[in-house]
């Protein structure tokens, strides 16, 4: 279940995680209940699979909206976890920051520059996505999954072809 304000608040400056099925939305919390956060033309609540029409984009609009209009039905959440890893800024360069962004049209890539990258530069002076590096990880595991899986089947093929060649071989003689 979604917090509510009436759950935990949350303080300016702190990054909103929105859940929108395949993949997660962010956005920086800036007061009174708005949100700033890096949109892709196609972007917003209920978009399900068209908002992964946002790969296809090069720009993006900061937008400023209520957090209620931004997240729609979707679950999220507080979620400054990078807390640990980097010093947040303080909340006030946090918020006039973003709020000095909003209405650019900026360059957008999901994997270089998404709306995780632009909310965790604002909080942190570093641009991270977490969502970017485990899906680069996933995909390193499958391919060295596939690596080793055919480099077994390889070398099974080769061990098994060896014998039969040795058995034909003997039964010439």
């Amino acid at each position: 279940m979604a917090p509510t304000l009436y759950d935990k608040k949350p303080e300016r400056g702190d990054l909103i995680e929105v859940f929108r099925g395949s993949y997660q939305h962010w956005a920086v919390y800036v007061g009174d209940g708005f949100v700033v956060h890096l949109a892709p033309p196609c972007e917003g609540p209920g978009q399900g699979a068209n908002s992964m029409m946002s790969v296809l984009t090069e720009k993006a609009l900061v937008k400023k909206e209520e957090l209620w209009e931004m997240v729609g039905h979707d679950h999220w959440e507080i979620n400054n976890s990078l807390d640990e890893k980097y010093e947040p800024r303080p909340a006030e360069v946090i918020v006039r920051d973003a709020c000095a962004l909003v209405g650019q049209e900026l360059p957008y890539c999901v994997v270089r520059g998404n709306c995780e990258h632009f909310a965790t530069e604002l909080r942190y002076g570093k641009a991270e996505s977490r969502q970017v590096r485990r899906a680069g990880e996933t995909v390193a595991m499958a391919g060295l999954a596939a690596a080793l899986g055919f480099g077994a089947v390889a070398l099974a093929g080769y061990l098994f072809s060896g014998s039969k060649k040795e058995d034909k071989h003997s039964d010439h003689e």
